[in-house]
């Protein structure tokens, strides 16, 4: 049997970790093998946003790595992944990948997906967002990236933090081609 390739997941310092959370549960639900990779940044945000300890989120993937090893297979064009997606995406780590600086393996796999024309997504949350990080999303958008900003649909009537927290990663696994039921679409239940 062949082993389905991964989808690279980039946790980041950046508020949000909970669509973090729940799009690792949601692509471990759907059978779909993940590598994680998780910044400094991020261990104590998750812990902050969640409770829980980042080693943690290891639970939902096939393989971990350090966000300092450069030389793990992600790091490199022939290791194929299926696609990458960095949630949250810190504004740091927006502005290293549009700018091409790949000092860690989150923006070192990131850089892989560009030149490789894999998908990749970032899921920025940072409000209101200044002209520099407005130029670097515009950059990486004309590149082809997703830019997913963590905005909930209030069309849906979310009734907790827990209903927008699912909608936004049902919007990264809909970006990524994995069926889910996190949330029903604009009047799905009139269709």
């Amino acid at each position: 049997m062949v082993e389905q390739p991964p989808v690279v997941v980039g946790v980041t310092g950046a508020s949000g970790a909970p669509i973090a959370v729940r799009v690792l549960q949601a692509l471990h639900t759907a059978n779909v093998p993940v590598a994680l990779v998780t910044s400094e940044g991020a261990r104590a945000v998750v812990k902050e946003e969640t409770g829980a300890d980042a080693d943690q989120l290891a639970r939902f993937a096939a393989r971990r790595y350090s966000d300092d090893d450069l030389g793990a297979p992600i790091a490199s064009g022939s290791h194929p992944t299926r696609a990458m997606v960095v949630v949250p995406c810190s504004t740091n780590t927006v502005a290293k990948i549009a700018l091409g600086l790949t000092d860690t393996l989150i923006t070192r796999a990131a850089h892989v997906h560009l030149k490789e024309q894999r998908r990749l997504i970032l899921v920025p949350r940072e409000t209101p967002m200044p002209t520099t990080l407005l130029r670097h999303l515009t950059t990486l958008s004309e590149m082809g990236v997703v830019i997913l900003v963590a905005s909930p649909a209030y069309y849906l009537h979310p009734k907790s933090i827990d209903d927008a927290t699912s909608y936004l990663a049902g919007k990264v696994l809909d970006h990524l081609g994995v069926p889910h039921s996190l949330y029903r679409g604009w009047k799905a239940d009139t269709a």
